[in-house]
């Protein structure tokens, strides 16, 4: 089967849920899931190297049949013709010799998915799913600009910055991040590294109820500032790197990010934290937001 040699165009970031767009490839995945590939897509897929908001789900209807989307993944097609899915993909994402594409896994119908290559794709993404994980994914960025804010007193030495000028302890002790429809984790290593670059740990467990108690009161200032919320987006290819921006009260929030977000803070009613300390002695951060 000929695999397109062309990276897929994606519109989330603009905040797209549905669109139209001609089925190129329809593969059969490693384990034997059917995939259609298509040239432009509302469709976030999953992000192997850094999979902490999870793929897009809902239909495409195509050559008078609907099918269900219940997946969708990153493939990349090298120019050796190389085709690779998710882990399995042996180079930087990216790489500009490779052909990065969304796969739309699909379940349902009757007949051979390559039957509708050709054919003109109707492709809807489920918009209230899409709208908890975005809002989900933009409480994280601003969480974890408040959490750089509350902790910068106990950086002894200087480190990188965020974009707002703070010592950015999210970036620098982020182990993993996840986000489902109810919310956000991330989990931050407090290390042996962490300490040698001047970050004071001591007593953070018991100071725990005050930071978190300061985090919300500055996360509640910032909602009810309604600041907009954009995506900065170079280009239409899927692994384009996309940076999140946010006009905070202190300055333009920026971080790289290839997920979808809400379109202005104003969308949120309210945002619960929550810190606790692990067995390890890393610091774990929950959002729990309620969207207005």
């Amino acid at each position: 089967m000929a695999l397109p040699t062309t990276s897929t165009s994606v519109t989330f970031p603009a905040g797209a849920t549905t669109g139209e767009s001609r089925v190129l490839a329809a593969p059969v995945l490693p384990d034997g899931r059917s995939a259609l590939i298509v040239a432009q897509t509302p469709f976030h897929p999953l992000d192997h190297t850094w999979p902490d908001q999870p793929a897009d789900t809902g239909t495409v209807r195509v050559g008078g049949v609907e099918l269900a989307v219940v997946d969708c993944v990153t493939a990349a097609v090298g120019p050796d013709g190389t085709f690779a899915v998710a882990e399995e993909i042996p180079v930087r994402r990216g790489d500009e010799t490779w052909a990065w594409l969304a796969l739309h896994v699909v379940e349902g119908g009757a007949g051979d998915p390559a039957d509708l290559i050709g054919a003109t794709a109707e492709l809807v993404v489920d918009a209230e799913r899409r709208a908890r994980l975005s809002a989900a994914h933009t409480s994280c960025h601003i969480l974890a600009f408040a959490l750089n804010a509350v902790l910068a007193p106990r950086w002894r030495k200087e480190v990188r910055t965020d974009s707002l000028g703070r010592p950015d302890f999210d970036n620098l002790a982020i182990t993993r991040s996840r986000m489902d429809e109810s919310g956000s984790r991330d989990d931050y290593r407090i290390g042996k590294s962490l300490r040698k670059k001047g970050f004071t740990s001591e007593g953070l467990d018991a100071d725990l109820p005050g930071v978190r108690d300061e985090v919300e009161a500055l996360l509640a200032q910032w909602l009810k500032t309604d600041a907009d919320v954009r995506i900065e987006v170079p280009d239409p290819a899927l692994t384009a790197r996309r940076v999140w921006h946010c006009g905070l009260p202190d300055g333009d929030a920026h971080i790289p990010c290839g997920g979808s977000h809400l379109g202005r803070l104003g969308e949120l009613r309210s945002l619960a934290v929550d810190l606790t300390m692990d067995a390890d002695g890393g610091l774990v951060a929950t959002t729990r937001p309620e969207r207005a």
